[in-house]
C-alpha cells in the first residue's frame, strides 16, 4: 500500500502541475484560435463511443476529446505490453506498474490508470476506447429483479431488454465461448469452475463476450500471438481478439465523416457561456504526458463520458470554481464499487489458473439468503497451479463520495469499506463459497477482498445530478452518458448497461434537441 500512496502523491503533483500550466496559459491568452463545433464528447469509453456514433449518424459535427492514445493492433502482435515484460504502455503516467511486484517503468500514457482513494482503489482504462481496452469483455445483462435493486423504477427494464441491450450486443458482436475452445487445456479453470458450481446446485451459465472467437482459434493454432488463451486481460489483447470500442462504435462514428477523435487531449476546464454554450479548455500532451499546447473549444452540446472518476472530477471542479454555477449539491455523491470482491479458491488438482480468458462463465446465486451475488472465474497471472481466482459482485450501496481538493486540483475519493452493507455483501459471498467448498472439497483462501474495484460507478447520478436520460439539471445541453449515471451498482458487469443507457439517452436527445 505504501507504493500506491507514493504513486497517488506523484499523480496528484503531476496533475496539479499540468492543470496549473494550462490555466495560467489560458488566462494569458485571448484564444484567437478558439474553435467552435456543434457537439463535444469528453471520453471515448462505452458512453462516449455510443454518443459519438449517434451524433455522427445525425450529421452533427462532433469532436471527441480523449486523454489517452490510440492503440491499433499490429500484425506483429506487439501493441500492448505484457505481464512478463511490463513497460510504460501498461500504466497511465506512472513510474511503476500497478500489480504484483510494481515494477519500475518509464512514465508513459499507458492503458491502465488507478485512483487510490480512502478505503478503495479503483481501476480504469485510458485510451481511444476507454475501459473497453482493459475490461474482461463481459456483456452481462442483469436480471430484472436484480436490476431494480440498483436502479430507480423510472428506468423501464423492458425497454432496455427489447431495444437497447440487443442493439449494443449487435454492434459489439458478443457471443458465449464456443465449446471447441472451452474444451481446450487453456480453459481448464473455466470448465472446473462451471462443474463446481453445478455440483453445488448453483445456477451456472456462459457469459456473452465481446470477443472474436475466430481470433482465439487462431491463437490456439499459432496464427496469432497468444493473448486470450494466456489470460491476458488488463493490458490489452495483442491478438485483437477483444472487440474493443475502437473496432466498432468509434470506427463507425469516424466513418460518418462528422466525428473527429482527438487523442492525448486532457480536459482541464468546463465553463458555461452566456448564450447557453460551453467552453472546453484542454491540454494537448505527448505520450510522456508533457503538455505541448493548450486549446479552447466552444460547443452547443456537451456530453460527459470520462468515466465515473473523470466526469465527476470535471463537474466538481466546475462547481467549486463557479464555471458551472447551477450544478447542485449532489455532484460527487452516491458512488460505489459495483460490489466487486476478489477471492481465491484452493483445489487439490491442477487448474491452469493463469490461462483461458477473458472471464467466460458466471455463477448466479440470486437466492442467497444474505444478499444476491454473482461469481466469475477470472484468469490472473502468477497464480499457483491448483487455485482458481474469481471476482464476486453484489449490490453495493452508493455510500462513497468525492470531495474536491483545491491543492491538487483533483477529486479525492472516500469509501466506507467496513459499512454494514459491505459487510453483508462479504458475508453473502462467503456463504456462496462455503456451498462450493462443501460440494467440491475446496478451500476459499480467506474472506473476499473488497479493497479494489474495476467497476467504479456514480458521482453524477440519475435523479440526483441529472435525469434518467443524462440531462444535467439546470443545463439543457449538458449530458452525462457514462458510468457516473449509475448509483453505485449495475447489478452485474456494467459495460453493457452503460452502453444501453447511453443509447437510450441519445435517442431521447436526438428526438427532442433544439434545432
Amino acid at each position: 500500500m505504501s507504493q500506491l500512496i507514493k504513486r497517488r502523491h506523484f499523480l496528484q503533483a503531476s496533475l496539479a502541475a499540468t492543470t496549473s500550466i494550462g490555466i495560467s496559459a489560458i488566462r494569458g491568452s485571448a484564444f484567437n484560435s478558439e474553435e467552435y463545433v456543434e457537439a463535444i464528447v469528453i471520453g471515448s469509453g462505452f458512453g462516449g463511443a455510443v454518443a459519438s456514433l449517434r451524433l455522427g449518424q445525425a450529421k452533427i459535427e462532433t469532436i471527441v476529446l480523449e486523454r489517452g492514445r490510440r492503440w491499433p493492433i499490429t500484425d506483429a502482435g506487439d501493441t500492448f505490453a505484457t505481464f512478463e515484460k511490463p513497460d510504460g504502455r501498461t500504466t497511465w503516467l506512472s513510474p511503476t506498474t500497478l500489480f504484483f511486484d510494481q515494477s519500475p517503468i518509464d512514465i508513459y500514457t499507458g492503458v491502465l490508470d488507478v485512483k487510490v482513494g480512502n478505503g478503495i482503489t479503483a481501476y480504469r482504462g485510458a485510451g481511444v476506447g476507454g475501459s473497453s481496452l482493459v475490461y474482461s469483455a463481459v456483456t452481462y445483462q442483469p436480471d430484472r429483479k436484480i436490476f431494480y435493486k440498483a436502479f430507480p423504477r423510472s428506468i423501464n427494464y423492458e425497454e432496455l431488454d427489447k431495444v437497447y441491450y440487443p442493439r449494443v450486443r449487435s454492434i459489439l458482436k458478443s457471443a458465449p465461448i464456443p465449446d471447441d475452445i472451452l474444451q481446450t487445456d487453456y480453459y481448464l479453470a473455466s470448465r472446473i469452475f462451471m462443474e463446481q458450481g453445478a455440483k453445488a446446485g448453483l445456477k451456472v451459465r456462459k457469459h456473452s463476450m465481446a470477443v472474436n472467437w475466430d481470433i482465439v482459434r487462431q491463437e490456439i493454432t499459432g496464427q496469432k500471438v497468444p493473448s486470450a488463451i494466456n489470460g491476458v486481460l488488463i493490458y490489452g489483447a495483442n491478438s485483437g481478439a477483444k472487440n474493443s470500442l475502437d473496432k466498432n462504435y468509434l470506427k463507425m462514428a469516424e466513418a460518418t465523416g462528422h466525428v473527429e477523435i482527438r487523442p492525448l487531449h486532457v480536459v482541464t476546464r468546463i465553463e458555461e457561456l452566456n448564450n447557453g454554450r460551453f467552453r472546453i479548455v484542454c491540454n494537448q500532451i505527448n505520450e510522456q504526458g508533457t503538455v505541448v499546447g493548450q486549446k479552447s473549444l466552444i460547443c452547443r452540446y456537451l456530453f460527459l463520458a470520462a468515466g465515473s472518476i473523470g466526469t465527476t472530477e470535471l463537474l466538481l471542479r466546475a462547481k467549486v470554481n463557479g464555471t458551472l454555477r447551477r450544478l447542485n449539491k449532489y455532484v460527487g455523491q452516491f458512488w460505489g464499487t459495483n460490489g466487486d470482491a476478489l477471492s481465491v479458491v484452493i483445489n487439490k488438482y491442477p487448474t491452469n489458473p493463469s490461462q483461458g480468458g477473458p472471464a467466460t462463465s458466471v455463477i448466479e446465486h440470486f437466492d442467497n439468503p444474505i444478499a444476491p451475488v454473482i461469481i466469475e472465474q477470472t484468469p490472473l497471472p502468477n497464480l499457483q497451479n491448483g487455485v482458481i481466482a474469481s471476482l464476486g459482485q453484489a449490490i453495493a450501496k452508493p455510500e462513497g463520495y468525492f470531495t474536491y481538493n483545491a491543492s491538487t486540483q483533483s477529486a479525492d475519493l472516500f469509501w466506507p469499506t467496513n459499512s454494514a452493507n459491505n459487510q453483508k455483501n462479504s458475508q453473502a459471498l462467503q456463504y456462496t463459497y462455503q456451498l462450493l467448498d462443501k460440494a467440491n472439497d475446496t478451500t476459499v483462501a480467506g474472506p473476499p477482498d473488497l479493497n479494489g474495484t474495476t467497476h467504479p460507478l456514480g458521482g453524477a447520478v440519475m435523479e440526483k445530478v441529472c435525469n434518467t436520460y443524462g440531462q444535467v439539471y439546470g443545463y439543457p445541453n449538458l449530458f452525462v452518458v457514462d458510468g457516473s449515471l449509475i448509483p453505485g451498482s449495475a447489478g452485474a458487469n456494467p459495460s453493457l448497461t452503460i452502453a444501453a443507457l447511453a443509447e437510450r439517452c441519445m435517442d431521447k436527445f436526438l428526438l427532442h434537441r433544439i434545432r
